[in-house]
């Protein structure tokens, strides 16, 4: 058998192991697995944040003036902070 055949068929394989090897919590569990920092419950219930909500809630304390505007992610202010004025 040629060495390129043979380097063929290892990489057809091994694409196909980590396939089902991926999708053995689907298989077993029927769900997919929660990586998400924001969906996780577990890690919502350790306080971990992700790196982007962290940042928004640092510029909020920081950039925002008005409290009612902004709720901690920030999302009532715009780039330019100007509803916040």
């Amino acid at each position: 058998m040629p060495n390129w055949l043979v380097v063929i068929l290892f990489a057809i394989g091994a694409v196909a192991f980590f396939g089902v090897a991926l999708s053995l919590t689907l298989i077993f569990k029927g769900h997919h697995i929660e990586s998400e920092i924001s969906t996780n419950p577990n890690m919502k219930k350790l306080g971990i944040k992700c790196a982007v909500q962290e940042t928004r809630e640092d510029m909020a304390a920081e950039s925002c003036d008005d409290d009612s505007v902004c709720t901690g992610n920030c999302a009532g202010c715009d780039i330019d902070h100007s509803a916040a004025k």
